[in-house]
């Protein structure tokens, strides 16, 4: 009895054994794409279903998580402090730009995945110094600091930048054009617009700066600005058989929310679901590129209701149209979702502080 009972355990052992080494390894993704819907609530996400063309890119996801967004000492974020969290995987107050709450500089994941040799890019359609993209490259105290910011650029890890605020640059308040310094930092700048597909020298680092300000809203006609940048960005870090890491951010969804107007905001999520688009079919071809979406934070308090009766109407609510109903013209503490497609996208389910992306994301470039 007592060595059937020893057989038994043994074969128990093996058993369990086998299963656990059975289970896959989640695989190492070669490339990052990272695009964050600037102020892009669940609401936000929904107007693709109601208000597209097409249906919403959102269904190509299947893992899908909800993160938090309070910054360090705030309940309610605003981009900087969310920013900073997602880049560095480290919480610190609003207003800081690749800074933690005693002001000490934070490595971001650019910055990281650049000394392992891969490439690293930026496109957005605010000013490319604007607090989200910023927290990507730079190190500053305080958000509003865009011309030091646009200095950091040029010194940075970035190899390839598309955005507005040119004048950050060559219309400063010193006085001062820094973009003939980009060439010596090995940048070719181009303020004119996006050149054609296969157009870039692989071993050229790039940066595009179109408008001096912003780049124009979708109604004002930027037309596919954002889906064009980041798919000649991607053709261009691809050359990098290390691989690269590019954040792309759809700006101005948050200004919309700001201004609670439903007309810019459904623009703008439809040419940001026009630009996930673009990376998802580039990483389904691919095979080993990680897609991950979300946003900083949720602005305008977002709702979808059915249409109310217009003023001086009697009546109910018209429940076969929809329109979109804003309760605040500022930021709000709602969970974000967090969609994910490739290598590692199941470890992105779950809920969590905002800084555990960074830290799910920087796992898996390290293979742990």
């Amino acid at each position: 009895m007592k060595n059937i009972l020893l057989l038994l355990l043994a074969l128990l052992t093996l058993a369990c054994t086998s299963s656990v080494n059975s289970q896959p390894e989640t695989e190492k993704p070669t490339n990052i794409i990272f695009l964050i819907g600037d102020g892009m609530g669940l609401s936000a996400v929904s107007t693709g279903f109601y208000f597209g063309d097409q249906p919403s890119v959102f269904k190509r996801f299947n893992e899908i998580g909800l993160q938090q967004t309070s910054s360090a000492i705030q309940k309610v974020t605003d981009s900087a402090a969310s920013g900073t969290a997602l880049a560095t995987g480290t919480r610190t107050y609003n207003g800081a730009i690749g800074v933690d709450t005693t002001k000490a500089s934070v490595q971001n994941i650019a910055e990281l995945v650049a000394s392992m040799g891969w490439s690293t890019g930026v496109v957005a359609t605010s000013t490319i110094s604007h607090a989200t993209p910023a927290s990507f490259y730079a190190h500053v105290v305080q958000r509003s600091m865009e011309e030091e910011i646009a200095s950091q650029l040029l010194t940075s890890e970035i190899d390839f930048f598309a955005g507005g605020g040119r004048d950050k640059f060559n219309a400063r308040r010193d006085s001062v054009d820094i973009l003939p310094l980009a060439a010596e930092n090995g940048f070719i700048i181009d303020t004119t617009g996006l050149p054609g597909p296969g157009t870039l020298s692989a071993d050229q680092k790039y940066g595009f700066l179109p408008e001096g300000g912003s780049m124009p809203p979708m109604r004002e006609g930027r037309g596919d600005f954002l889906p064009e940048a980041t798919s000649l960005a991607i053709s261009h870090l691809s050359h990098n058989q290390e691989g690269f890491f590019l954040i792309v951010e759809g700006s101005q969804i948050d200004w919309a929310g700001h201004a609670n107007d439903a007309e810019y905001l459904i623009g703008e999520m439809l040419d940001f679901e026009k630009t996930i688009a673009a990376a998802l079919d580039f990483a389904e071809k691919d095979g080993n590129t990680l897609v991950v979406v979300t946003a900083d934070h949720e602005t305008g308090g977002l709702a979808l209701g059915p249409k109310k009766p217009a003023p001086g109407e009697s009546g109910y609510a018209n429940y076969a149209e929809i329109e979109l109903i804003f309760a605040s013209g500022n930021h709000s503490a709602t969970l974000i979702p967090v969609f994910a497609f490739g290598p590692g996208a199941e470890k992105f389910k779950g809920i969590y502080q905002n800084s555990e992306i960074n830290h799910k994301m920087v796992a898996l470039v390290k293979g742990e």
